[in-house]
């Protein structure tokens, strides 16, 4: 079963742009080493709205290869064309992906029905499990409650992200969650909150820097310690929203540069932090370091 700390991981670049495998191998190694629950590559932190399907294929073939099931491996392969989606996760869950993430539509925001059509065409066609991904302040829709209800009885739908960060919603999706359904929460801000109502863990921009605070805050949760885990997530509140200071995942990475990764730059339209933001994550980290490490 996959549940805990989940880590939305990072793509690093070199400075021509290129994508550093060199790189990659030492992070997807770190977190098979450093408690991470499950690894989600070709996510919105990992930048794959810049890369190109060839550039993605091959991610996914070095992450399995170097995983190699140590941990869950799960890769985005979501579209705002449903036939895009059907592709991506079928080569992807071809390669060797344990799941797909699959966000909703955007730009081209869709209705009721077509949302439906559209997660039931992928699930039909990936070979893994797919986890839909609710994300409205990015794609400009949210999942309507019938819609989940409807997709949650599919028997190759494991769950959903939920990234809404409204808990009013989060808890009307709660009543879906079954043996069969499962909930991650998408905001590091609310772990606690969202898994004292079922949420099973979290897909984290933390975990990148924090990966076994995340995952002791998980574990506390799941055997009912929801102080003690409160108690982590309040210690690490300044640094998760220090990762969102400017948009995901310009100062996560930002910050990995700072602790001594290598992670490198990002791919247009992304820039680098300004001057006075950087300063201001730097001090937040240097107030967390010992948490940390």
């Amino acid at each position: 079963m996959l549940k805990g700390s989940i880590v939305a991981l990072v793509t690093p670049f070199k400075e021509n742009g290129d994508v550093n495998y060199e790189e990659l191998g030492r992070l997807l190694d770190y977190h098979c080493e450093n408690n991470t629950d499950g690894i989600v590559i070709l996510g919105t932190t990992g930048e794959a709205s810049c890369l190109t399907f060839e550039e993605e294929a091959e991610i996914v073939k070095f992450s399995v290869k170097r995983v190699n099931k140590r941990v869950p491996l799960i890769v985005g392969s979501g579209s705002n064309e449903t036939a895009k989606a059907v592709t991506y996760s079928k080569k992807y869950s071809e390669l060797g992906a344990d799941y797909v993430l699959v966000i909703t539509p955007y730009y081209n925001k869709t209705n009721e029905s077509g949302l439906i059509k559209h997660f039931e065409a992928v699930a039909d066609a990936s070979l893994c499990p797919v986890i839909m991904y609710n994300v409205p302040g990015r794609t400009g829709m949210s999942m309507s409650l019938h819609a989940i209800e409807v997709l949650s009885k599919h028997p190759n739908i494991y769950g959903i992200k939920e990234a809404s960060g409204n808990m009013s919603y989060s808890i009307k999706v709660a009543k879906y969650i079954s043996k069969d359904f499962h909930m991650f929460s998408g905001n590091d801000d609310i772990i606690v909150p969202m898994m004292s109502i079922g949420a099973e863990g979290v897909i984290s921009v933390l975990a990148n820097v924090a990966p076994k605070q995340t995952h002791n805050i998980c574990e506390l949760c799941f055997k009912e310690e929801y102080k003690k885990a409160n108690d982590i997530q309040l210690k690490l509140l300044d640094l998760i929203n220090g990762l969102f200071i400017e948009v995901n995942p310009i100062p996560v990475k930002e910050a990995m540069n700072q602790l001594g990764f290598n992670v490198g730059g990002y791919r247009a339209p992304l820039d680098y932090m300004s001057e006075a933001n950087k300063e201001k994550l730097k001090a937040i980290i240097n107030e967390v370091k010992e948490e940390i490490f």
